[in-house]
């Protein structure tokens, strides 16, 4: 407890109860853990190495041999 001129204050408390039982609180709050949840998977997709789909998928267009100048390079 904090002793103030006013009197005593609970400590954590920040918010009246009639305000963190609104509709436009729970709205907000739905609002920020879903900003929260996409920030942190884009920062773990940017921490993640690359993937192309053309290393996977092999296409009709794709030379079967290798016209380098270094033949023992694979295709």
């Amino acid at each position: 407890m904090i002793s103030t001129a006013q009197g005593l204050l609970p400590t954590g408390i920040l918010f009246p109860a009639a305000i963190v039982h609104s509709e436009w609180f729970a709205i907000l709050t739905a609002v920020v853990a879903i900003n929260t949840l996409m920030y942190a998977a884009l920062a773990v997709a940017k921490i993640l190495p690359k993937i192309y789909v053309s290393d996977w998928i092999r296409r009709r267009n794709k030379r079967s041999e290798t016209r380098s100048i270094h033949p023992e390079d694979q295709a």
